[in-house]
């Protein structure tokens, strides 16, 4: 095994230096993964560019799949895996013992929570080696780690991260059930797969929004992963378009939107009366345009904030991955090593003149 790991390093917004970290002792009790690929979702762009920054140095990337190369005799029991079991890690820590994580609300963890996450935690933090974008993942002792299936390589095995948000966002969460008309928005990875957990869950009607360019290629895509209507914001009022193919609103919406704060208002003005939204981007700006807070006591709407994901939903969107249900692995991609990290964020960022993959890895 390597004494030294080669990293990528976010000292400063678009700043990755490349660097070498020592890989850690494993003891009785944690572990070491050997990174095959790293998927990119929108907190990688945004910390590139700045607009989420943890303010110290750190190792990006949450979304990692690889192989576990050293493991305890403490660990292995635990998380019921051994030496060369490809597997998933789960972006939270969980200590699994205070009242949120014996809940199964591990997010909040007395111990860990949003600010120790995979992907988010300062390299001067030993061992350092906390993101996917590197050759080696540290596997401390309160991890969560995923099995995967066999019949999927790692490549496509970073799909558990966005397919396991579609899941439980758009079915888990607002239980949506047979018969229900759902509305998403965005029609990135998180999208379809929202798309795709809703018909899965016996949705009658789903429709999913986009608006412009960027976006064209990946409404065509839509009816591969149960979309019934396809609607571009900018040229289609969605909700006229919603009622005309359904005689109503939606039972169900699911917001996965980033840094489109007119898309709250259309996700309040698509839903039924009574009906359910869940809201799993973030808008950018505290005052979305067309956002009226009467219609949400006017229409006894149920609003759902939804801050990522759980591993029951990973299980989930492993197996249906697998099941090959849905042309996920087919998905317009782009993989790159870590020299090439700097250019595919700035491309998902949505600078320079081609269009960003709907998937991005890294594989280092």
């Amino acid at each position: 095994m390597a004494a030294r790991s080669r990293a990528l390093v976010l000292a400063a917004p678009r700043t990755l230096q490349p660097t070498v970290l020592p890989i850690p002792e494993v003891g009785i009790d944690d572990g070491l993964l050997r990174v095959e690929a790293c998927g990119l979702c929108g907190t990688d762009h945004e910390q590139y560019t700045g607009a989420l920054w943890a303010a110290r140095p750190f190792v990006p990337g949450h979304e990692t799949v690889g192989v576990i190369e050293a493991l305890g005799a403490a660990a292995a029991q635990r998380w019921g895996v051994r030496i060369g079991d490809r597997v998933a890690i789960e972006v939270f820590q969980s200590c699994g013992r205070c009242a949120e994580c014996t809940a199964g609300r591990y997010r909040r963890c007395a111990r860990h929570g949003i600010g120790d996450m995979y992907g988010f935690i300062p390299v001067d933090v030993a061992p350092g080696l906390w993101g996917g974008y590197a050759e080696h993942l540290y596997l401390a002792p309160d991890a969560m780690l995923l099995p995967v299936p066999d019949v999927l390589d790692p490549v496509a095995a970073t799909l558990f991260n966005p397919v396991g948000a579609g899941i439980r966002w758009g079915a888990t969460l607002p239980g949506t059930g047979r018969g229900d008309v759902v509305a998403v928005l965005g029609p990135g990875v998180r999208g379809l797969s929202a798309c795709a957990a809703a018909k899965d869950a016996g949705a009658a009607y789903v429709m999913v929004t986009g608006a412009g360019e960027r976006d064209a290629g990946r409404l065509r895509l839509a009816a591969d992963f149960g979309a019934d209507l396809a609607v571009d914001v900018q040229t289609v009022d969605p909700v006229r378009a919603l009622r005309s193919a359904t005689g109503g609103a939606a039972d169900v919406v699911v917001d996965v939107t980033a840094k489109a704060p007119a898309a709250f208002a259309q996700a309040l003005a698509l839903a039924r009366v009574g009906g359910t939204v869940v809201i799993a981007g973030t808008r950018g700006t505290p005052d979305p345009p067309g956002f009226w807070p009467d219609h949400i006591v006017v229409k006894e709407l149920r609003l759902l904030g939804a801050l990522g994901v759980d591993v029951d939903a990973y299980r989930a969107a492993l197996e249906l991955l697998a099941s090959g249900r849905y042309p996920f692995t087919d998905l317009p991609r782009r993989c790159v090593d870590l020299d090439g990290a700097d250019d595919l964020l700035r491309s998902m960022s949505g600078e320079g003149a081609a269009l960003p993959p709907v998937h991005g890895v890294i594989t280092p």
